[in-house]
């Protein structure tokens, strides 16, 4: 994620929640293609406390002290989304626990969550055309 002058925490914060979101929608959509799919495990991409922990930090991580220090992230680049799979250990037909109604609601979530964190980037980036057009 580039870091340029005109762009604020919340500019990067939007751009991170959306590439996240984007990583989410992915992992739904192979849950969906493997529906039946026999021993398929469904997958979940854990990324929500992460981020807000990042978020949360507000410059308190380590900072550098010298000029010549290798610049120190401020933890949003760093965040990552996790994968985690949860296997059918009922023993009951083929091994595939994927509920469909559940992924689709994932799905409409994931979207709507993903369509708000852009809107608020392009209202971002009218204040940004409308600072740079001198108001007009």
């Amino acid at each position: 994620m580039s870091t340029l002058g005109i762009f604020d925490k919340t500019g990067q914060l939007l751009q991170k929640v959306m590439d996240l979101r984007q990583q989410n929608q992915d992992v739904i959509a192979s849950n969906i293609a493997n529906a039946q799919t026999p021993g398929y495990a469904p997958a979940r991409l854990q990324f929500e406390d992460a981020l807000a922990g990042a978020v949360g930090r507000d410059g308190k991580g380590m900072a550098t002290t010298h000029p010549q220090h290798l610049p120190v992230g401020d933890g949003l680049d760093q965040v990552q989304g996790k994968v985690m799979r949860t296997p059918d250990r009922s023993g009951l037909g083929d091994g595939n626990n994927v509920n469909l109604d559940q992924e689709m609601i994932g799905l409409a979530e994931n979207q709507i969550l993903f369509e708000a964190a852009a809107q608020m980037l392009n209202k971002k980036m009218g204040l940004l055309k409308y600072a740079a057009q001198d108001g007009r």
